[in-house]
């Protein structure tokens, strides 16, 4: 019990830093700065940093990002995502809101995530709803 208690609150920051290359999966409750290599998939329920000297080969899921690096893959990040003019994203990106500064590179598909994106759209009223009321 105990053990659950301490991951839902872990305030820990991982880093993996310059020169260091990882090849698998990640998955952690904290948030993760990558200044090295990562050839694998990451998921974390906390905010993702990816510094100029990062790079990311594969899919990533976290609740907020910043990426100075380089992504090559999908990221799927349920807040914001914040791409930095030393940025290069090549693959989709699925986010709630989206931050990009002038000289990133962005090759890919983006969607805008409904669940917080969209909330506060709901009430100006879509086809659906003036058809209902007839």
């Amino acid at each position: 019990m105990a053990k659950n208690n301490n991951e839902a609150e872990n305030p820990t920051i991982n880093l993996i830093s310059q020169g260091t290359e990882i090849t698998g999966d990640i998955k952690s409750n904290g948030d993760i700065r990558i200044d090295g290599s990562l050839n694998g998939n990451l998921y974390t329920k906390g905010k993702v940093v990816v510094g100029n000297t990062g790079k990311i080969k594969g899919e990533v899921t976290c609740k907020n990002s910043e990426i100075s690096g380089t992504l090559e893959g999908k990221i799927t990040v349920n807040q914001l995502l914040n791409l930095k003019a030393s940025s290069k994203i090549i693959g989709d990106v699925v986010t709630s809101k989206l931050a990009i500064e002038p000289g990133a590179i962005f090759t890919g598909t983006c969607k805008m995530n409904e669940t917080e994106y969209n909330a506060g759209q709901n009430n100006t009223g879509g086809p659906e709803k003036p058809a209902e009321k007839r």
